[in-house]
C-alpha cells in the first residue's frame, strides 16, 4: 500500500512529505490558478526562484534529481518563448535578423514559459514527496472524496506503474522469437520497425485491459462503495499544515507586492 514517509529516506522523509497531501495538492492547484492572472515576467521569475529554494529546502529532492525532473518543463518553456517571439506581431527587436523577433512576443512568451516553470516546480515537489496511498486516504478523509473514486484512482496509478516493466517483457519476448542460426545466434538484428512496435503495443493494451478487469472485479468483490468504510492509518491534519498554507500565502503576497 506504500511506505510511510516517516520510515523512508530522501524526499519521502522530508518536512514537506510529512504534510497533509490534500493541503499540498490544494496549494499546487491554487498556485497554478494564480499564475493564470500574472503576465509580468519579473514577478513570475521571482516567484519561481523563491519556490525553487523552498522546494530544495522543504522537500530535499537532491539537486541533480530536481534538475533532471525539470527538463521536460524547460523544453516546453523554450518552445513557448520561441513560438511567441517568432509568431506574435509587434515591434521588431532586431530588424536586421532574417527572422522577425518581436518585443511583445518575447515578453508574453517569457511570461508563459515562467508560468510553466512555476507549475513544474510545484508538480515535481508533489510527485517526489507525496505518497499515493496517503493522498487517496487524505482525499477521502478531508476532501470527502468518494472511496469508490479514490481507490479506483489508486488502483489505476498502480497499474500505470507496472506498464514499463510489462513493455520490456513483451519486447524481449518478441526478440526471443527471432530466427536463429545453427549455433543459436540471431540471424540478424531484432526487428524494431513500426509493425513490431504495433504488435507490442497491441499486446500491452490487451494485457492492461485484462489487468484492469481483474482489479475492478477485486474491488467490487470487497464491497467498494457499498457503505461507510473505515480508514487504515489515517492521515493527520495539524497546525503544521496550516503553517504551510499561511507561509506560502505570505511569500506569494510578498512577491506580488514587491516585484
Amino acid at each position: 500500500m506504500g511506505a510511510d514517509p516517516a520510515d523512508a529516506r530522501g524526499p519521502a522523509s522530508s518536512w514537506l512529505a510529512r504534510r497533509n497531501p490534500t493541503v499540498v495538492l490544494a496549494l499546487l492547484v491554487a498556485l497554478s490558478v494564480l499564475t493564470l492572472f500574472l503576465l509580468d515576467p519579473v514577478t513570475l521569475a521571482v516567484l519561481w526562484a523563491v519556490l525553487v529554494v523552498g522546494v530544495l529546502v522543504g522537500a530535499r529532492p537532491g539537486l541533480g534529481r530536481f534538475l533532471l525532473a525539470q527538463l521536460p518543463f524547460v523544453g516546453f518553456a523554450i518552445g513557448l518563448v520561441t513560438v511567441n517571439a517568432l509568431a506574435r506581431p509587434g515591434t521588431e527587436l532586431w530588424p536586421d535578423l532574417p527572422v522577425r523577433v518581436t518585443v511583445e512576443g518575447l515578453t508574453i512568451g517569457s511570461a508563459l514559459a515562467l508560468r510553466t516553470m512555476v507549475i513544474g516546480v510545484g508538480s515535481v515537489a508533489l510527485v517526489l514527496t507525496v505518497d499515493p496511498r496517503r493522498l487517496m486516504v487524505s482525499l477521502v478523509q478531508h476532501a470527502r472524496l468518494s472511496p469508490r473514486v479514490a481507490y479506483s484512482l489508486l488502483a489505476g496509478y498502480r497499474l500505470l506503474g507496472v506498464l514499463p516493466q510489462q513493455w520490456r517483457t513483451i519486447t524481449r519476448a518478441h526478440a526471443v522469437r527471432a530466427p536463429l542460426r545453427e549455433r543459436g545466434r540471431r540471424a540478424g538484428r531484432p526487428r524494431t520497425g513500426p509493425r513490431m512496435l504495433a504488435r507490442c503495443a497491441f499486446t500491452l493494451l490487451v494485457t492492461s485491459i485484462r489487468s484492469a478487469e481483474r482489479i475492478a472485479f477485486a474491488l467490487e468483490s470487497r464491497g467498494l462503495g457499498s457503505g461507510p468504510r473505515t480508514v487504515w492509518r489515517p492521515v493527520a491534519l495539524g497546525w503544521q499544515d496550516l503553517a504551510l498554507v499561511v507561509g506560502l500565502a505570505g511569500v506569494v503576497a510578498t512577491v506580488l507586492v514587491i516585484a
